[in-house]
């Protein structure tokens, strides 16, 4: 059984000050194996936020269900929601999203408190996992003392230490310059490698072209996919390209 099972998703919104609705998603089925690093792709308005948020729980499905560990995430009731999440999903967000009046470590720890995981057992999760990521330098800063960089890498180590099953990042290298992004991807590769499951979203044929499998949506649904196999960083670079200019042009 696949980690992950989308069946049929759909998705349609209605707009707020009419009864014209907009269908973000039309018919979405994927399966995500344990271990596997995906990344989605598409155009603007394709439906690939969408998708990733409601495979986040963080948006409901008009339609479709979200397996993950073969429980439909989908039915979750909103008091447990978030519980779930804390549980089974790490987030690593393009803009970061931490907290400037905590520490670092704070920042790390915040999932684990929310939790009421006692402080040794945080502290011993946060011994073993800093020295991947570098960051064992950075624990007692705080978060404007930081590059960006850096606090992607405090943002993955966030996501990392509720060991959870799948991690979904969200344009994680939009902020980041070069060098930062290409350290960043090399942090992905290396955590993917211990087998964690990663399901990407981006606009980066660059940071794509890392991930063992490329899905690209178009008019929301999966339009095409690639594997990478035995095929270089730069030869998937190159085969991502020519689908998206395919994918731009409008063919099949």
């Amino acid at each position: 059984m696949a980690l992950l099972e989308v069946k049929n998703l759909k998705k349609v919104y209605s707009t707020r000050f009419s009864n014209q609705q907009v269908q973000a998603l039309s018919n979405v089925s994927f399966t995500v194996e344990e271990g596997e690093y995906v990344a989605i792709m598409g155009e603007s308005g394709s439906g690939k936020t969408t998708l990733l948020n409601i495979l986040a729980s963080l948006d409901k499905t008009t339609s479709g269900q979200v397996l993950l560990n073969g429980r439909d995430i989908t039915g979750i009731k909103e008091k447990e929601i978030a519980e779930f999440r804390r549980k089974n999903l790490g987030f690593v967000f393009q803009d970061f999203n931490l907290l400037d009046t905590f520490s670092i470590k704070d920042n790390i720890f915040l999932p684990l408190v929310l939790s009421k995981e006692v402080y040794p057992i945080m502290n011993q999760k946060l011994k073993v996992l800093a020295p991947k990521l570098g960051i064992e330098d950075l624990l007692e800063k705080y978060p404007y003392e930081i590059s960006g960089g850096q606090k992607q890498r405090v943002a993955v180590a966030r996501a990392l230490i509720t060991h959870p099953q799948v991690v979904l990042a969200d344009e994680p290298t939009g902020a980041l310059d070069s060098k930062s992004t290409d350290q960043l991807l090399e942090v992905f590769d290396k955590i993917n490698d211990e087998g964690q499951t990663i399901l990407m979203v981006t606009h980066s044929t660059k940071a794509a072209s890392y991930a063992k499998r490329v899905l690209f949506i178009r008019d929301g649904e999966v339009f095409h996919q690639i594997y990478k196999g035995n095929q270089t960083n730069q030869q998937m670079y190159q085969s991502i390209s020519e689908t998206l200019t395919l994918l731009a042009a409008g063919g099949k």
